[in-house]
Formats: C-alpha cells, sequence, structure tokens
C-alpha cells in the first residue's frame, strides 16, 4: 500500500509541474525583436565622396537647334543672277547661321554691319528689345551682304524703298523670272521690306522684331502686296552721269516709252507705284491721262526708257531733275 501511495504522489507532483510550466509560457508575452544595429557609414572613396548607391542619371536636356540647323537651307537654290549675287545670298548667310537678331533700324552706321537698333514707332511692344541687340533691319542686311560681295558699300544708308530704285533690271511682280540673288520687295503703295531670294520659292531675310535673320518661304509675305524685284547691278555703266534723282510713280500699268511719245512699242510696264530714278527730262509729246496735261517726260536709266510726267508723284516739272542735253550724233 506504501509504494502505491509514493508513485501517485510522484505522478501528481510532475502533472502540477508540467501544468505550471504550460500555463507560465502561454502568459508570457513573445520577447520583442531588436532594432537592428545602424550600419556604419560608408567609407570616402579615393576622391572623397561616399561611396553608396548611384545616384540616378539626370534626364538628357534636348539640345536647342543650333544656328547651323536654322541655317541648312540657306544657299542659292540653283544659279544665281551673277557672281556677286552669289556672294551677297553666302554672306547673308552667315548672319543666319550667326543666329543675329532682327534690330528695327540695324544696319545703318556710318558703314555696312549689325548695330543696335530702336524701338519701332509702330511696334513698340515686340521692338521694346531692340536697342539692346545687335542685329540688322531687312534694308541693313541687304547693304551688309552686298558690302562684302563686291567690297564696297554700293548701297549705303537707304531703306527698302530706296533700294527699289538702285540699278539693275526690273522684274516686275512675275515670280517666275526670279533668279537666286534678285532682290525682292514688298509695298505696293509703299515699300517697306527687302529680302534676298534664294531660289525654289524660299528668301533669306531679316524679318521683323523679337526673331533671328531667318530662311522663309516667298509667299509666306503676303502676295497682293509684293511690288517686284531688281535684279541688282552696282556700278552699271547705264548710269548717266551727274547721277539721278529718286522719284515715285503712281498708278497701275504705266508704260515705259522707248522714247518721249506714246508711240513705239513699251520697253517695260510698271505694274503699280515704283521708286525709280531719274536723270533727266525734258519737254516733248503733249499728253492727257488721269484727268491730267502734260507735255514733260522723264528718262529712267534702269530700264532704259521715258515716263510720261503725269505718273510721277510731284509737280509737273521735277524742280530737282535737270534737262536732258541735246544728244550728239557723231557720223562716220
Amino acid at each position: 500500500m506504501r509504494a502505491k501511495h509514493s508513485s501517485t504522489t510522484l505522478a501528481g507532483v510532475v502533472l502540477a509541474l508540467l501544468a505550471g510550466f504550460l500555463t507560465t509560457t502561454a502568459l508570457s508575452p513573445p520577447a520583442a525583436a531588436s532594432p537592428a544595429a545602424p550600419s556604419a557609414p560608408a567609407a570616402p572613396s579615393a576622391a572623397g565622396t561616399p561611396t553608396g548607391p548611384a545616384a540616378p542619371a539626370a534626364p538628357a536636356t534636348p539640345a536647342a537647334p543650333g544656328p547651323t540647323a536654322v541655317a541648312a537651307d540657306c544657299a542659292a537654290q540653283g544659279a544665281p543672277g551673277s557672281d556677286a549675287a552669289g556672294r551677297a545670298i553666302t554672306a547673308a548667310c552667315t548672319q543666319v547661321a550667326a543666329g543675329t537678331w532682327y534690330t528695327w533700324g540695324g544696319g545703318h552706321g556710318p558703314a555696312p554691319g549689325a548695330t543696335y537698333g530702336s524701338v519701332d514707332p509702330s511696334d513698340p511692344e515686340r521692338s521694346r528689345n531692340d536697342p539692346y541687340r545687335i542685329g540688322f533691319d531687312c534694308s541693313g542686311l541687304v547693304r551688309w551682304a552686298w558690302s562684302q560681295a563686291v567690297g564696297q558699300d554700293v548701297v549705303g544708308q537707304k531703306d527698302a524703298a530706296e533700294i527699289f530704285g538702285l540699278p539693275g533690271q526690273r522684274l516686275g511682280t512675275d515670280t517666275a523670272a526670279l533668279l537666286p540673288g534678285d532682290l525682292v520687295f514688298w509695298g505696293r503703295s509703299w515699300v517697306h521690306h527687302v529680302a534676298i531670294y534664294l531660289g525654289a520659292g524660299k528668301i533669306v531675310e531679316a524679318r521683323e522684331s523679337d526673331t533671328h535673320l531667318m530662311v522663309s518661304e516667298l509667299a509666306s509675305h503676303t502676295m497682293s502686296d509684293y511690288a517686284g524685284a531688281l535684279r541688282f547691278a552696282p556700278g552699271d555703266p547705264g548710269t548717266p552721269p551727274g547721277g539721278t534723282t529718286t522719284h515715285r510713280t503712281w498708278s497701275s500699268g504705266v508704260n515705259v516709252r522707248p522714247a518721249p511719245s506714246t508711240a513705239g512699242t513699251p520697253v517695260a510696264v510698271l505694274p503699280g507705284p515704283t521708286t525709280v530714278r531719274v536723270s533727266c527730262q525734258l519737254h516733248a509729246q503733249s499728253v492727257t491721262a488721269e484727268g491730267y496735261t502734260n507735255d514733260a517726260w522723264s528718262y529712267l536709266p534702269d530700264y532704259p526708257g521715258w515716263i510720261s510726267n503725269i505718273y510721277i508723284q510731284g509737280p509737273a516739272w521735277l524742280t530737282d531733275v535737270p534737262e536732258c542735253k541735246p544728244r550728239t550724233v557723231s557720223r562716220s
């Protein structure tokens, strides 16, 4: 009986201990994980910059189109009208390639070349930066390009309307007759813009404030305002001694005659108001037209031919034009 009692008591003790262990384990919260120790700073590289994950590469910035890209099409598209005209194109295109600004009044200094401009009274907002930019306006560019082409200032400080009156071949408004290097003009009532024709319907020009010199389509301008073209011929041997004065015609379809009369086939027709050079005038056939009667005729050396003074703005007898001297006929 004694041994049986001892076994029962031992078993109870074991069961009690086991129950206590299980209870203690169930009630004890799980041990929290220990925080990770901070990593040591990366050792400096040889250059003194801490090594570590590479920073993401900055996105590439697209390259702005350079002047050479803008000027890619700036070249004669075909054979120029003369070697000098080809050189004028090349000179103008170097300014496009350089990214030169348009500036109102630019290029009209004592010598050909880019200058600071002025505020254009007709467009003060767009031209507000012109006094701080060095560049050309339309006639200033033509002046500089031709000075480079022939080695001297053959245009001078003239505006577009005055350039229109320079010596050379008048091409009228037929754009099919244009050759690279011809000067093209806009402003039928008043010439206000000039550019250099490149061929294939393109021009190189100083167009307007707040833009760079550029290559444009001829037709990007208002062609109903196209005044015509001039195949410029500086030093034209046909220029009469003693010089000429510049005048403006009016009306449309005005005939330039081979003699100071209405007889004979016209040598040219002025499609609209045109700036012309007049070398002399004389009294000849009386003409009545447009409500006026006049017997004065003026000689236009650039055509060459005669026009009734009825179609020249100003008095019937032009006060700044000399009378033509009688021509002497040599006999052999």
